[in-house]
């Protein structure tokens, strides 16, 4: 029996805290998002600050049209250039590539990967981290599609996903049912991009994965669970991005289809 399941175990959660001795350092990879960005990055230093956590912040940004970069550069004034980096590339050249590129940067001993639209509230954090240190976790994954963590974390609450009309919903769910189906990856929620990591786990995994785009994710988790990495999942809130458009289109969907037949017979 696993002890950090026992009933005494599940009440104590969070009741003997101990100083976090931890850095986490957060990957923004960015394509115009001038606007988001001040708010995910005070959304972060606060939630960080209120928790009393070592951090940084890894701006990765793909050449962005529309000042990204400049706003970047301001945040770092203001918080820190030691807690807010720009690590900008030439163009549009990945996700995966852009976490490569974003790693060689981190000084922390975790990395918390998200998306820098809003769609992933920091206020989650905190649960990623006591679900890690209660249970001595390589992962720890946000999760829309369940109502309670994996192993028990008791303050989790359900996740969900708010507005997206009901074809995209069917989309996203179809989509990790066949993932599901077909590779057993072990997670609720194969797609979703917001998630944290022990530095070394992520370094290894990230060296083997071959996908691209929104396979990238699925692959990452797949990875893990080949390599015999723990992997927990807290409930999250997903909300659609408040500024700017999203990057899904059919040519995406199409891709994650043919990505899940190649891990099935490539891994």
């Amino acid at each position: 029996m696993n002890p950090f399941e026992s009933t005494v175990a599940a009440t104590m959660q969070g009741t003997h805290p101990t100083p976090n001795t931890h850095k986490y350092s957060v990957i923004l990879p960015t394509y115009n998002e001038r606007k988001n960005l001040p708010i995910i990055v005070w959304l972060l230093a606060r939630t960080f600050q209120e928790n009393d956590l070592a951090w940084e912040i890894i701006v990765v940004d793909d050449a962005s049209p529309d000042g990204t970069q400049e706003v970047a550069l301001a945040l770092a004034q203001v918080y820190g250039v030691d807690k807010v980096l720009l690590k900008p590339r030439a163009g549009k050249l990945g996700l995966g590539t852009a976490y490569i590129h974003g790693l060689s940067f981190c000084t922390g001993d975790f990395v918390i990967i998200m998306d820098a639209d809003f769609s992933h509230h920091p206020k989650f954090i905190p649960q990623f981290i006591r679900l890690q240190q209660a249970y001595n976790l390589d992962i720890v994954t946000g999760t829309r599609y369940s109502s309670k963590a994996k192993p028990h974390l008791s303050e989790a609450q359900p996740g969900g996903v708010y507005g997206w009309d009901l074809k995209r919903k069917l989309v996203s769910r179809g989509a990790n049912f066949l993932a599901d189906t077909v590779l057993n990856p072990g997670v609720s929620d194969l797609t979703g991009s917001f998630r944290l990591y022990r530095l070394p786990v992520l370094r290894h995994i990230i060296t083997l994965t071959q996908s691209k785009g929104y396979v990238f994710q699925m692959e990452m988790m797949v990875r893990a669970r080949q390599l015999g990495y723990t992997v927990g999942e807290v409930p999250i809130t997903f909300v659609d991005r408040i500024f700017g458009d999203s990057k899904l289109g059919a040519n995406e969907i199409v891709g994650y289809a043919k990505g899940v037949w190649s891990l099935f017979t490539g891994v």
